[in-house]
């Protein structure tokens, strides 16, 4: 039996090593080529120090109390040179990837479908050459423009662990990837490199609410094929916002969720006052107090920079702090903010 580990490093990198039942996570990094920080490797110096988002593991009583306190560790600090897993686990290392003299995994991928959702999105599906990325609901991967030296940023909206990958992309007037895609052909070669990313699903314990605005949705669509799969009793509400009409895209992908996923439910908005969509506004305009579940609720949001700040602002004014607000800003042509999570009291 064994367990899989995903290492987050502050600059936004994430590896994922495997580790044996009755493994440490230091030993089996090491064995991986992965140089997590240490000086003792005894649980007597605390240099090896990260924080287990998820998961389950045992740190075991070989430790000093001086390396890590018992309010450390019920705060879900961990030694890495202690901990054993005994379930799939997310883990935050404090230093940069390069730092422990690893970095981005790359991928080189065939173009398989595109598909043009008008003058609004692109959804592109790429099959790997080798094996494919291994990456948490909500990631995203930085995709090489072919005959330049760019990247683009994209949220990944297929499944982990699917043959294909899918991805949700914003069409940008005079944009190097929108341009590229217009031209690209199936068979086309994409360089990805990644995953990164801290804006993914955790276990859900509490209500979820999922708010998108535009192409946002696409790491949505990720998180919501696990949640299908794997099954939750938590009730799942979205609120998915646009501009226009035309920007409101794979609908029907979503109204299949809620026959796959009973606890799903979804609303749309359009912010344009032209339309004749019956939810006109901002997604601030349609939350209901009921979504927010007196602040017992995890709030994911991926959208533009306004539509986040909006937000924030909306719950300082209804005065409700939910439990657990992670959100993640993007601006075309450009890599996604590092995620945030704010946290309850």
């Amino acid at each position: 039996m064994s367990y899989s580990i995903a290492l987050n490093f502050e600059d936004g990198v994430t590896r994922f090593i495997t580790c044996r039942k009755g493994e440490k996570v230091l030993d089996a990094a090491f064995l991986q080529s992965i140089n997590l920080p240490m000086d003792c490797s005894d649980g007597v110096c605390g240099t090896c120090k990260c924080r287990c988002e998820q998961g389950k593991y045992d740190l075991g009583d070989d430790y000093l109390e001086d390396a890590l306190s018992a309010d450390e560790a019920a705060r879900g600090m961990v030694l890495t040179c202690q901990m054993v897993p005994s379930s799939d686990c997310v883990i935050a290392v404090p230093l940069p990837s390069t730092a422990c003299k690893t970095g981005p995994a790359r991928y080189d991928t065939t173009i398989a479908r595109i598909e043009h959702h008008q003058d609004a999105a692109l959804e592109i599906e790429c099959d790997v050459v080798g094996a494919a990325p291994v990456f948490m609901p909500g990631q995203y991967v930085h995709i090489g423009i072919p005959g330049s030296e760019q990247t683009r940023s994209y949220s990944f909206s297929s499944r982990p662990g699917a043959t294909r990958l899918s991805f949700l992309i914003k069409r940008v007037p005079g944009g190097a990837m929108s341009a590229y895609l217009d031209r690209a052909h199936v068979g086309e070669r994409l360089e990805m490199v990644g995953p990164s990313g801290s804006f993914y699903l955790r276990e859900p314990t509490r209500p979820l609410l999922f708010l998108a605005g535009g192409t946002g949705l696409a790491p949505f669509l990720s998180m919501l094929e696990v949640l299908a799969a794997n099954g939750c009793a938590q009730p799942i509400h979205m609120l998915y916002g646009v501009t226009r009409d035309q920007d409101l895209v794979l609908v029907e992908r979503l109204q299949a969720f809620t026959e796959r996923l009973p606890t799903f439910t979804f609303a749309t908005c359009i912010s344009t006052s032209e339309s004749d969509h019956p939810r006109k506004g901002h997604v601030t305009d349609h939350l209901d107090s009921r979504d927010l579940h007196g602040g017992n609720v995890d709030v994911y949001l991926c959208g533009p920079p306004p539509m986040v700040e909006a937000v924030r602002r909306h719950f300082d004014i209804v005065g409700v702090k939910p439990a657990r607000f992670l959100y993640e800003k993007f601006t075309p042509n450009a890599s996604p903010a590092p995620a945030l999570v704010e946290e309850g009291a």
